[in-house]
């Protein structure tokens, strides 16, 4: 039985607390990284992202780079998957879905 709270859309509103850049973001971060003195950290920070993602748009090789890798590292069984800290998420997620909705800042969508 699925919980009330999956029927609680947050994406793409104001209340998604994951980090988006848009496609003209990302082509300035581009465009400033090749053009001025400016550092991925700095970047980073002024975007509010983290430098990883700043790396893959600079230099797109990398993210398929990391993406082999860590295919390789699961294929191998290196890449152990934490299970107790992703069901963490997943309730503290869903608590602040909640939380919103008792809030009345988000609606219940009709599943």
């Amino acid at each position: 039985m699925p919980y009330k709270s999956s029927g609680i859309i947050i994406s793409g509103t104001q209340y998604d607390r994951r980090q988006k850049l848009t496609p003209f973001q990302k082509a300035e971060i581009f465009h400033r990284y090749m053009t001025e003195a400016v550092s991925q950290r700095q970047l980073a920070r002024e975007y509010g992202v983290s430098r990883r993602l700043i790396t893959f748009i600079v230099n797109p090789e990398s993210e398929e780079r990391n993406k082999e890798l860590l295919k390789e590292n699961k294929a191998k069984g290196l890449y152990k998957y934490d299970r107790k800290k992703h069901t963490e998420n997943i309730r503290n997620h869903r608590r602040y879905k909640q939380r919103l909705f008792q809030e009345g800042k988000i609606i219940l969508k009709d599943v």
